[in-house]
């Protein structure tokens, strides 16, 4: 048994492309909390701090790279693009061509739940693996391993990202239809400072066309847009 896992991990290393001079780590980022509980013995633990490191590198090394591959690309698209890489369905999916789930150490009820497909823990999994790396060889050895895995998706989710916010929509719009431009008006902030919704309204010709909300300013700006494209075209002139 032993040595089947031993050939299973060498295979998991050849795949990610590194060698671990720590194997302690590589060992801490594929073990459940449940296999903790039913093992209080084992020396080590889980794969949740590496997971929360992980996260941090892996958010980094996915920005960067749209940030240089793609310099026309808006805020807007980049944060779409990098929300369709950086989730748990797209990391699962990286996981199972990984061929992680037979190497994951498990409690045995969530074995019986189908813990080594289920995407949670996959994703959270491949997290833990780049933090061990950085941890294990630095940021540069995590940077490649992660991108020789996910650059193919970053890319492909730029070119699905809409190339054109709201807001830059609604300008172009109206300043064709109109030759105005659209000017945005904060109406209320409500709430304490770390949960705070504000409430926007965009004026077209001197009439508030449409209002947005969201946890910060520029998300509402984007929300009032867009509510304004779909009552498109506006009303006609203020008396």
């Amino acid at each position: 048994m032993e040595t089947q896992r031993a050939q299973r991990l060498e295979k998991l290393c050849s795949r990610l492309g590194h060698s671990f001079k720590d194997p302690a780590l590589l060992e801490q980022a594929l073990r459940h909390s449940s296999y903790i509980h039913e093992h209080p013995d084992t020396a080590g633990d889980s794969y949740e701090r590496l997971e929360f490191l992980g996260d941090a590198v892996l958010e980094l090394v996915i920005t960067e790279l749209l940030y240089d591959r793609f310099p026309e690309a808006s805020e807007g698209q980049l944060s779409k693009a990098r929300a369709g890489v950086v989730n748990e369905a797209r990391l699962a999916a990286t996981a199972r061509d990984l061929e992680i789930g037979p190497c994951l150490l498990l409690g045995r009820g969530e074995e019986l739940q189908g813990g080594r497909d289920k995407p949670s823990i996959l994703a959270d999994t491949v997290e833990a693996l780049a933090a061990a790396i950085y941890l294990d060889a630095g940021l540069e050895a995590a940077r490649s391993m992660l991108l020789g895995l996910l650059a193919p998706a970053a890319e492909r989710a730029v070119e699905r990202a809409p190339a054109k916010d709201f807001k830059t929509r609604l300008q172009e719009a109206v300043q064709e239809a109109l030759h105005l431009t659209p000017v945005y008006q904060l109406l209320e902030a409500e709430g304490p400072d770390h949960a705070k919704v504000f409430t926007v309204a965009v004026v077209i010709d001197g009439r508030h066309t449409a209002t947005g909300s969201g946890r910060s300013k520029k998300e509402a700006e984007q929300d009032a847009a867009r509510a304004a494209l779909e009552a498109w075209p506006p009303p006609g002139p203020a008396d």
